[in-house]
């Protein structure tokens, strides 16, 4: 059974829920928060882990292990929530919060262990005791579930189970033989033992408090001690001072001698059972299989942009020099031209596929130049790899040149697929081991999207023209939509209207209910005069999630989804007048980055599509590079928690993110709606042909 009480200060202490958890012995609970859901984790006897909402609701359950579950550590890593269980044979698992099984299979050294994180969630540790008693307390490679430093310093073999903790991102302490024992986190050697004026069992528990000033410690008599350093003192005579009653003798403190390793008065440490509540991951819903719109940017009020003089005239920002812009060139780039391009929805690495089927991953780090730790122009990234060697591979048909390359990633960034002309992979994105393949050709995959509230279900867009809506978990095609003439090109959900929109190279897009499957309407993209509905045919959702960018060779537009219907149009003209080879929509989703054949890039206002900013092939790519005929950006990518940073792959294989200066900020001013310039048309609905009515 598991009981949970709520605490509202003073004596106010009630029991709030009793939770029939498992069948057998609950070993273990702690309280994380998934998708800012406060909720209880908890692991028992018959080899389950589950997770409980507040109501007492079951919402996952995770089956996997073959012994009994001993402990849980909910925690949250860059934008990733997980669950890290271990059971009593020392197999450590690692859990998201979805249906697909566990991501990694740990061998610990001691089959009874618990596991903790720093107070800064930067490293990993595992305390416990073997079959045999030997007790153990190891940092972990957490990416590659290797034991990077053992520690050293236990005595004796243990009947019972060695507990520890950690404080402070510098200091561990454990309870044996009777003593607590110090461990500096970066040196194997013990640092201080204490007895803490005995009466301590052989394995006494303890726990740091969020300061780490005070050690609460077990003893033999089934009490506890509070152990305390100066700071810690003064912490206690302050609460002593608030409730003394004068029918009670006051606390006995008592500071100890040996705990000099806690005599620091930074107090930094936090409880590292369960998740940050104030900094939880909100979901990132993946709305196109390429580009992420981030949900965690508040939409500024459009006249704080406005603040420039209006005595001054508009004018076109232009920017053909370096120094007009910041732009960093990531390392180790790709034999092959760059063909999908994405960030990782944490917003500190980027993903490249490239045309022979290899994706590539760089990361930035924190650093004195980079105190974020997210994607910037002022850094280069580092080509990330596991230390086993392994690349993100697809198979690739023999006539290559004829693939079709695709990629998604998952909005928990766990696992990446893609496909390149073969079958569809998907890919762990610690390890880069494949986790599992699916749909080999014929047909062959051209476009893949996760399904924004189930990574279980992915739509995958068909070289026969064909969507299949795919359950990963069963292994199972749930329904083939029919409808396109020629193969989808691009694949977008929105949640707000449960709809599926789908685009393809014969220039029509299908709009399909989400709950049925069935199709809601098919439009035909109007072409420019001259112009024929040749080349790929991209959607992207606005933030809104009502509002559609569509991209073509020969146009920007703008639809209403929720009408279906077509309100403005954008095509090429004076300087940006070479055909779109991609567009997006920057993550709040006030601007539109497009990129043009001849290697410039326009920014675009998003609601109105007016130009606002050019960038010239000049101001990002080299001289030795740009007299090439091919050196353009096959496709863009928007950060998605920075609004003026993009990323473009290039067809020479290199990635590059590009920033406004640090003296600009933003790329240009809007431009005033009564400047008289009319590069955003306007469109009726009228002017959209439709070939079917909606059907209800």
């Amino acid at each position: 059974m598991v009981h949970l009480y709520a605490y509202q200060g003073s004596d106010d202490l009630h029991q709030r829920l009793e939770i029939d958890a498992h069948v057998g012995g609950v070993n273990d609970l702690a309280f994380s928060h998934p998708n800012k859901q406060l909720c209880v984790v908890t692991c028992g006897d018959d080899k389950l882990i589950k997770v409980w909402d507040m109501t007492g609701k079951k919402l996952f359950t995770f089956d996997g292990h073959e012994a009994p579950v001993y402990s849980v550590c909910p925690h949250q890593k860059e934008n990733i929530q997980f669950i890290f269980s271990t059971a009593v044979d020392g197999k450590i698992k690692a859990w998201l919060y979805d249906n697909v099984g566990s991501r990694v299979d740990y061998d610990a050294p001691g089959h009874w262990c618990t596991m903790l994180y720093s107070a800064d969630g930067s490293r990993l540790f595992s305390g416990g005791t073997s079959k045999e008693g030997d007790s153990f307390l190891v940092e972990w490679n957490e990416s590659e579930g290797a034991i990077k430093r053992t520690y050293s310093g236990f005595r004796k073999k243990s009947a019972g189970i060695v507990k520890f903790d950690t404080t402070r991102n510098r200091f561990l302490a454990a309870g044996e033989d009777g003593q607590i024992k110090f461990w500096d986190m970066d040196n194997t050697n013990i640092l201080a033992s204490t007895e803490a004026e005995g009466g301590l069992p052989s394995l006494p528990c303890l726990r740091f408090n969020r300061e780490g000033n005070l050690l609460v410690v077990t003893t033999a008599d089934n009490g506890f001690k509070v152990l305390a350093n100066t700071d810690g003192l003064r912490a206690l005579r302050t609460i002593e001072a608030r409730s003394y009653d004068a029918s009670r003798a006051p606390m006995e403190m008592k500071q100890v001698s040996t705990s000099a390793m806690i005599t620091s008065t930074s107090p930094v440490v936090s409880k590292v059972e369960r998740v940050d509540q104030s900094s939880p991951a909100r979901p990132i819903p993946i709305t196109s299989g390429v580009e992420s719109i981030g949900r965690g940017i508040e939409k500024k009020p459009r006249n704080l942009e406005d603040v420039s003089d209006k005595s001054k005239p508009w004018e076109l920002t232009e920017i053909v020099n370096p120094v007009q812009c910041r732009a960093v060139t990531t390392p180790d780039k790709s034999d092959s031209k760059v063909v999908r391009l994405l960030y990782t929805n944490s917003g500190i690495g980027i993903l490249a596929l490239g045309s022979n089927g290899v994706q590539k991953l760089w990361k930035w780090t924190r650093s004195e130049q980079n105190l974020s730790g997210k994607a910037t122009a002022n850094v280069a990234p580092q080509h990330w790899q596991p230390n086993s060697g392994l690349l993100m591979a697809n198979d690739v048909p023999g006539n290559s040149e004829e693939a079709v390359p695709c990629i998604a990633l998952s909005k928990n960034d766990s696992y990446v697929m893609s496909a390149c002309g073969g079958k569809v992979s998907l890919f762990n994105m610690m390890t880069f081991k494949v986790m599992t393949t699916f749909m080999p050709p014929p047909p062959s995959p051209t476009y893949l999207a996760f399904h924004p509230q189930d990574n279980n279900i992915i739509a995958i867009g068909m070289e026969d023209s064909t969507i299949h809506i795919y359950n990963v978990r069963v292994d199972e095609v749930k329904t083939k939509l029919r409808g396109h003439q020629k193969h989808i090109t691009g694949l977008a959900f929105s949640t707000t209207l449960n709809i599926l929109v789908s685009s393809g190279a014969d220039a029509q897009l299908f709009f399909w209910n989400t709950d049925t499957w069935e199709k809601r309407k098919s439009i035909t993209i109007q072409m420019p005069a001259g112009k024929t509905p040749q080349g790929d045919t991209r959607v992207q959702f606005h933030f809104d999630q009502v509002h559609l960018l569509i991209s073509h060779e020969t146009q920007l537009a703008i639809y209403d989804a929720s009408k279906m219907e077509r309100i403005r149009q954008w095509v090429p003209q004076d300087a940006l007048s070479s055909p779109i080879s991609c567009a997006a929509y920057s993550c709040n989703s006030q601007l539109v980055y497009a990129t043009f054949m001849d290697g410039n890039i326009g920014v675009f206002d998003a609601d109105s599509l007016r130009l606002r900013c050019r960038i010239a092939p000049s101001a990002y790519i080299t001289p030795a590079s740009s007299n090439s005929q091919t050196m353009y950006p096959l496709v863009v990518t928007a950060h998605p928690q920075e609004p003026n940073q993009f990323a473009v792959g290039l067809a020479d294989g290199s990635v590059k993110v590009i920033e406004p200066s640090d003296a600009e900020k933003k790329w240009g001013v809007p431009v005033p709606a009564d400047n008289g310039i009319d590069n955003g048309r306007t469109a009726t609905s009228s002017t959209t042909n439709t070939s079917e009515q909606l059907q209800r």
